[in-house]
């Protein structure tokens, strides 16, 4: 398929599961070595910034490319991407499990993102593509959506389990035989589209949005290491403002633009877009923080941890799914408002969270949370797909990425940081063990004053357990009023059913 005609019903389908395997393979990396830190510091003996940039490496060149990839997605096909992508992912992955040195891991991350960035336009778009019809269009994007999700959520699980019973390296391995095995299915059932021929790469576009995002998602990374006013971080940041504002200038006076600034500024693509930022923006932030908490207050290992973090990935399936009959009947603007307003309410019960709770205030959290996060991310990445021209479904797919890719680190760095500057204001309380300060992290605090004598060592951890819970909780604070900023925002700004705009199938126009 090149653009016209529709597959046949069967072949649509099984292209569709193909193309979701992709994504979740994605987000099945983008979070499978976080429970593998430890074991990746015994062995390869890297630093405090080798670590980091081990695990954000991926999300570093996945959101500085995902923009410019999808550009030049809709120019060589969007099953040709699909499939380099997951040959990149593949044999980077290979490279990082054959490591010896931390550097190799990190650039074995870096180059998975690349593969990443070729994969994740390609796949929405393939789903698009597949199906013109809104009404099936939407229950695909479910299923998009709700892959996508799963696979993030799920990382954390199976790389605990990789762990615990092989090693490190197997979180690198289980990639190669899955990006084999889609290539291979790919090339049999998903059929090949791309942009009309008379569509030009706007070269330096690609690469201003790239530097200008590069720099952007590192300044993010680095500002809880490096200090949000340092100078390498603010340098960074005016940086990326100097590159995406020469973006936007030469996208509105370019002939072949490669990201039309008027799509952005319809409320169903602008709007829609930065809904999605911000509700990634609380989801992933909040993901990051109660992973901390089940091992570091809770006491689980990372096994158990990441198991127990499943529930928000199975509550995103259906929240997905929930939100199917609500965009049929009434438009995107109710399932959003919804779901951003139940994702708002478990942050409150997240807030809420004390030290002799334990794990079922954090389920219910992750239930409602991700319930409501399902909902918001189909409705918003149906209303986002479903504005842009049907020539130009990458570009929209990226759209959709980039800016759900920024709004997740952005909410780890920021609650992040919320949680270290709050609980460290009580660890001064904590003595001193081994010559260190113990009230480096909480977590280190924790292991720390687990050598303490039993008479004192009860004492101790609960301070440092109190004064992360308080730090957890400012930060779910932070991340309620976010969410329900983004859910007055869709009230107000973004058009009823009624009023949204449509582009036809033959012309490629507004209509």
């Amino acid at each position: 398929m090149t653009g016209q005609g529709v597959a046949a019903p069967t072949r649509r389908w099984a292209a569709t599961f193909v193309v979701c395997s992709g994504i979740f393979l994605l987000g099945m990396d983008f979070t499978v070595l976080n429970v593998a830190v430890p074991d990746l510091q015994r062995d390869l003996r890297p630093s405090m910034a080798q670590v980091q940039w081990i695990v954000d490496g991926y999300a570093l060149v996945l959101g500085g490319m995902v923009l410019a990839t999808g550009a030049i997605t809709d120019h060589i096909g969007r099953r040709r991407s699909f499939v380099a992508g997951l040959a990149v992912c593949g044999a980077t992955a290979a490279w990082g499990a054959l490591a010896h040195q931390p550097w190799q891991l990190i650039a074995a991350r870096g180059g998975m993102g690349a593969g990443a960035a070729l994969l994740m336009p390609a796949t929405l778009s393939i789903v698009t593509t597949l199906f013109p019809e809104p009404a099936l269009r939407r229950r695909a994007i479910a299923l998009w959506t709700a892959t996508a999700g799963v696979g993030g959520m799920t990382g954390p699980v199976i790389g605990g389990w990789l762990v615990e019973r092989f090693s490190w390296q197997a979180g690198f391995w289980i990639t190669v035989p899955l990006a084999v095995v889609g290539i291979v299915a790919a090339l049999l059932v998903v059929p090949e589209s791309r942009a009309p021929r008379g569509h030009r790469v706007d070269v330096l576009g690609v690469v201003l949005s790239a530097l200008g995002l590069l720099a952007l998602v590192w300044a993010i990374i680095e500002s809880p290491v490096r200090g949000w006013t340092s100078a390498e971080v603010l340098t960074a940041y005016a940086t990326a403002a100097v590159l995406l504002t020469a973006f936007a200038v030469w996208q509105s006076r370019g002939r072949h633009p490669m990201l039309p600034l008027p799509l952005l500024r319809r409320p169903r693509v602008g709007v829609s877009a930065l809904a999605l930022a911000l509700m990634s923006f609380g989801l992933y932030g909040a993901l990051f923080l109660i992973t901390l908490h089940l091992q570091g207050v809770l006491g689980y290992s990372p096994w158990q941890a990441g198991l127990r973090t499943f529930p928000m990935a199975v509550a995103l399936a259906v929240g997905a799914g929930a939100a199917l009959p609500l965009l049929a009947r009434h438009g995107e603007k109710v399932p959003m408002v919804a779901g951003l307003g139940l994702v708002t309410a478990a942050f409150m019960v997240l807030a809420g969270v004390e030290t002799g709770s334990g794990y079922p205030h954090v389920l219910l959290f992750q239930l409602v949370a991700g319930f409501g996060a399902g909902m918001v991310a189909a409705a918003g990445t149906d209303t986002v797909m479903g504005a842009v021209p049907p020539d130009r479904t990458a570009l929209g797919s990226s759209i959709n990425d980039a800016t759900r890719q920024v709004g997740a680190t952005l909410g780890v760095a920021v609650q992040g940081s919320i949680l270290t500057a709050v609980s460290t204001a009580r660890l001064h309380e904590l003595p001193e063990l081994a010559g260190q300060p113990a009230g480096h992290t909480v977590l280190d605090a924790l292991s720390l004053t687990a050598r303490l004598p039993d008479t004192v060592r009860d004492h101790y951890q609960d301070i440092a357990r109190e004064a992360f819970i308080d730090g957890m909780t400012t930060a779910a604070i932070t991340a309620a009023a976010v969410t329900l900023a983004a859910a007055v925002l869709v009230a107000v700004r973004l058009p009823s059913a009624a009023a949204k705009p449509s582009y036809t199938r033959s012309s490629g126009r507004c209509g």
